[in-house]
């Protein structure tokens, strides 16, 4: 099979990052080091993987993985997720960029606020459960919106009707209970707020005999917009 010489260019400049030229379907396709690679089979191991693409990410060095011809037919046969990424639905946290994680690797639920509704739990029980995703990271982030709404109206504001007040109604009470400590106090309600799902989200009564047994772990992280850090909170 002839390799063009842009392509061999291409391949060439990729070598550094592993990446090496394979025959698939009559073409070439940019073969992906990452697609043999094990997943995660425990919390700790998945807890590592997602730390260590936080730092690449956070370096301006992401490997963005998993995206290679060969991992997409890999994942078409089945799907073997290592974490449950519950974050909020704002367009700057991109769980599959902020861990620097590619096609199979992250199940992703994302609801403003990191709401808990029947929907988001039926997922999250279905990636836990069908699944066996060893992993639960619910995702706050700095200047989240949905929870400055629910500050506002906990400062007096006027609670915005309709689907929006149904998710300013959720959090509020995280709101009322956090400490008003002045200007750090939508930081700290972020904060508490995923705290306080990843807790119900243990106390879930399809979700807690795996949490008590030790094949599931629930763990409350956020991330910061101006470090691109994900701090875990537990």
């Amino acid at each position: 099979m002839a390799i063009s010489r842009r392509t061999a260019l291409r391949a060439s400049f990729l070598g550094g990052t592993g990446a090496a030229l394979v025959g698939a379907g009559g073409g070439t396709a940019l073969a992906d080091p990452a697609d043999s690679a094990p997943g995660a089979t425990d919390a700790a191991t998945a807890l590592r993987l997602l730390k260590d693409g936080n730092r690449r990410w956070r370096r301006f060095a992401s490997r963005h993985p998993h995206e290679s011809r060969a991992r997409r037919e890999e994942v078409a046969g089945g799907q073997h997720p290592f974490a449950i990424i519950l974050s909020c639905a704002d367009s700057r946290v991109p769980p599959e960029l902020v861990f620097d994680q590619g096609l199979g690797d992250l199940f992703t639920i994302r609801a403003a606020g990191e709401v808990l509704d029947e929907s988001v739990l039926g997922s999250i029980c279905y990636g836990a459960q069908h699944l066996h995703v060893p992993l639960v990271v619910v995702l706050g982030h700095s200047s989240c919106g949905a929870v400055t709404a629910a500050v506002d109206v906990h400062d007096g504001g006027e609670a915005p009707h309709g689907h929006i007040g149904y998710l300013v109604e959720r959090i509020l009470p995280v709101v009322d209970a956090t400490p008003d400590e002045g200007d750090g106090f939508v930081d700290a309600c972020i904060s508490a707020n995923a705290r306080h799902v990843a807790e119900e989200l243990r106390a879930d009564a399809d979700l807690r005999g795996l949490v008590d047994s030790g094949k599931l772990k629930i763990v409350a992280a956020r991330y910061e917009l101006d470090t691109y850090q994900v701090n875990f909170l537990d």
